[in-house]
């Protein structure tokens, strides 16, 4: 039996592990990623995949942390395999974390091990409820700016290539005619993994530290916000087409980075991303730095959660299905 709580943060997702899942090995997050990927893919199924997720899912596992100060750490999990960085995930294991006693924190720092690297958090808390989560994310930079792909289908896509704790690509919707809503989400998954796949093919994509980080994690899309006081719309296609459903923390992140390199975010002015459902998530250059050979930023994301249940996820040894399926 593997007991797991569910949360939100801004609408995506979070199946967080209580219990039920035995210890990881690893000295570092990032062996401790590396394990899961050889040894856990059966239990990353079980807990994402259809009947007891769905397409969309995201979950993560606490580990023990790796660093003498740190308070935990986590792996994520997708419908594609282990994630390198959550946002939306961190807000809402903190939010986990602090109202069902996991850690006995309220109003101080949160030091977190996620295979990027440190994130360190602060709650915002009212009567055992956290209110809002604020975090310090890694260093954040550009890759480039105004590159340009040849997708087929789409024809040649201006994007910038960014890091926020993953790489992503940043793409204009409006020369693409999509509709950054709801009502478009299809046509902007069919973009987002063309574009995606036609990055990956065209050019090397390296973190300066940590080769597993090296690879093109997702496609944002961005557009003018449709509410007041928000500043643009970001919908990031990510994984094997899941979309995320808030503003996206690591999408956030590389695009603090990018309106910082192009002289439109100076340090602590805040921007407000709207999401595909019309959540936010803030953000704002905490602190400039230079990591590698990129100058960068370290951004800071705040954004709410919400618990949404408690599950008991039980697997029956003659389940034909007990490993899982996706439709989509």
């Amino acid at each position: 039996m593997i007991r797991t709580i569910d949360a939100h943060a801004a609408g995506e997702p979070l199946r967080v592990v209580l219990s039920g899942v035995d210890p990881i090995p690893g000295a570092s997050i990032p062996e401790k990623r590396r394990y899961a990927q050889r040894h856990l893919e059966g239990l990353r199924r079980v807990l994402m995949f259809e009947p007891r997720g769905h397409a969309d899912m995201y979950g993560a596992i606490p580990t023990e942390p790796v660093t003498p100060d740190g308070h935990l750490g986590v792996l994520f999990m997708h419908n594609e395999g282990w994630s390198t960085m959550c946002g939306h995930g961190i807000i809402a294991l903190v939010t986990v974390a602090i109202e069902t006693g996991i850690l006995p924190h309220g109003e101080g720092e949160i030091r977190i091990d996620a295979p990027a690297g440190r994130v360190t958090a602060r709650a915002r808390t009212a009567g055992g409820r956290v209110l809002g989560v604020a975090f310090d994310n890694v260093p954040s930079f550009v890759v480039s700016l105004d590159s340009v792909v040849e997708v087929p289908g789409l024809g040649r896509v201006t994007y910038d290539l960014a890091f926020g704790g993953a790489f992503y690509a940043y793409v204009d919707a409006a020369p693409l005619g999509l509709d950054l809503s709801a009502a478009g989400y299809r046509d902007v998954i069919d973009a987002g993994m063309r574009i995606k796949r036609a990055v990956m093919a065209s050019r090397e994509i390296a973190h300066p530290t940590e080769p597993d980080l090296g690879f093109l994690y997702g496609t944002i899309f961005s557009g003018p916000p449709r509410e007041s006081g928000g500043t643009l719309r970001n919908v990031c296609v990510f994984a094997e087409g899941e979309v995320d459903r808030s503003p996206t923390g690591t999408g956030v992140s590389g695009r603090v980075a990018i309106e910082h390199a192009r002289g439109r975010l100076a340090p602590g002015a805040h921007i407000v991303v709207e999401s595909v459902i019309g959540t936010r998530f803030s953000g704002r250059v905490k602190e400039t730095t230079r990591f590698g050979p990129y100058d960068a930023v370290v951004p800071e994301i705040e954004g709410s959660a919400w618990i949404t249940g408690r599950h008991e996820m039980l697997i029956a040894p003659d389940d034909l299905l007990a490993d899982g399926f996706i439709l989509r």
